[in-house]
C-alpha cells in the first residue's frame, strides 16, 4: 500500500495515550438486524463512553501532547462531538478549551460542551464558518488550533478503532464507515488495509452532504455551496486536500445515501438492537438498506460513531412503532 500520512507505530503509541474508558469498545454480531438486512452484521459501538462518540480517542492524543508543552490553551470548530471530546480531554489535563460552533448545531451537544467547562462561541452560519472563526481565534491569541481530520492526532486516535477490529477474532468482508471530515474513515481504513487488505473499506455519506464522496470519485477536491442533512456530524462542504489524498489510498468505495434510509437505519438500531444513535452513526445501516444485493451473504461491520441526539428530534425521526417501513 502507498503511504498515507498515518503511521501504524504512532497509532499504537496513540493507544497508550488514550484514557482506557474510550478503548476496547464493544464489538459484537447483532443477529437481530440480519433478517431485515440480508447479511451478517457486526457493530462496533463507539457510543459507550463519557462523550458518547469516537472523537474522544483523537482528543485524548491531542490533549496528552499539549499537556506536556508550554501552551495550555486550545481552540477547535465543532458540530458538537469534537467539542465535547476536546472539552472532556482538556478538562482532565488542565487545558483552556474554546469551542466554536454554529448556533444551529444540536442543542444537546452545545449544552454538554458548556457543562464540560469549555468556553463556547457561536456563529450565525454553518460549520465552515465556525472553522474560519476558530482559525482566526488561534491566530489572534497564538494558541493551538485543532483541525479535525487535518491534525494527524485526530486520525491516528480514530485509527485505534481499526486496531481493535483487526485484533478481534472475527473475520469481516466489509467495513462500513461514516464519512465526514475523514478522520474516522482514513484512520480505520489505514489500519484495515495495513493488516487485512482483502477487507473492503466502504465510506458512507449523506446525499445532502456529499463533498468528500464527490471528491473521492473525481480524485480532486470538490466543494459544495450548502448541506441539507439531518446527519450534522458529517455535514462538511470543504474537504481537506491532505485528507482526500489519504482517503484515495484506503477507501475501496464511497457511497451516498438518502435521508429516509438514514432514518430507517436509526429506527432499526433502536428496534432491533436497543441502541439510540445519531444520524451519522446510522449511515452504515443505511448503505446496506439501499443496496441489499451488494452485501448479501457477506459479513459486514459498521462503526456506530456517536449517540448525541436532540431528544425531541430523535422521537420525530423514529416515530411510533407502526411507522417502521424498512
Amino acid at each position: 500500500m502507498q503511504k498515507t500520512r498515518l503511521e501504524t507505530e504512532r497509532i499504537r503509541a496513540a493507544r497508550r495515550m488514550i484514557d482506557p474508558v474510550f478503548l476496547d469498545t464493544p464489538l459484537y454480531r447483532c443477529e437481530a438486524l440480519e433478517p431485515e438486512l440480508g447479511c451478517a452484521v457486526s457493530i462496533k459501538l463507539e457510543t459507550a463512553n463519557p462523550v458518547r462518540s469516537f472523537k474522544g480517542r483523537g482528543t485524548e492524543v491531542v490533549a496528552s501532547l499539549l499537556a506536556g508543552g508550554d501552551s495550555r490553551a486550545v481552540v477547535c470548530a465543532s458540530a458538537g462531538n469534537l467539542g465535547q471530546a476536546l472539552a472532556w480531554s482538556g478538562r482532565g489535563r488542565g487545558l483552556d478549551v474554546t469551542v466554536v460552533a454554529s448556533r444551529f448545531a444540536t442543542a444537546a451537544k452545545l449544552d454538554r460542551i458548556r457543562a464540560l467547562g469549555a468556553e463556547l462561541e457561536l456563529v450565525d452560519g454553518d460549520h465552515e464558518m465556525a472553522r474560519e472563526r476558530a482559525a482566526a481565534i488561534a491566530r489572534y491569541e497564538g494558541i493551538r488550533l485543532v483541525e479535525d481530520s487535518l491534525d494527524i492526532e485526530t486520525c491516528e486516535g480514530a485509527a485505534t478503532i481499526g486496531l481493535e477490529l483487526v485484533d478481534s477474532a472475527a473475520s469481516f468482508d466489509t467495513v462500513l464507515i461514516a464519512l465526514g471530515g475523514g478522520a474516522l474513515a482514513t484512520g480505520v481504513g489505514h489500519v484495515v488495509k495495513d493488516f487485512a487488505p482483502d477487507v473492503e473499506v466502504v465510506c458512507v455519506q449523506p446525499l445532502g452532504a456529499p463533498a468528500l464522496t464527490l471528491s473521492w470519485r473525481q480524485r480532486r477536491v470538490v466543494t459544495t455551496d450548502a448541506t441539507d442533512t439531518i446527519a450534522d456530524g458529517v455535514a462538511g462542504r470543504f474537504p481537506i486536500p491532505a485528507v482526500l489524498d489519504d482517503l484515495l489510498l484506503v477507501a475501496d468505495d464511497a457511497v451516498l445515501v438518502r435521508e429516509e434510509s438514514i432514518i430507517a437505519g436509526m429506527r432499526m438500531l433502536f428496534d432491533h438492537a436497543g441502541l439510540v444513535v445519531e444520524p451519522s452513526a446510522a449511515l452504515g445501516i443505511a448503505a446496506i438498506l439501499e443496496d441489499r444485493d451488494r452485501f448479501a451473504g457477506r459479513h459486514v461491520v459498521t462503526v456506530l460513531c456517536g449517540s448525541n441526539v436532540d431528544v425531541d428530534a430523535y422521537r420525530r425521526w423514529i416515530g411510533p412503532p407502526a411507522a417502521r417501513p424498512y
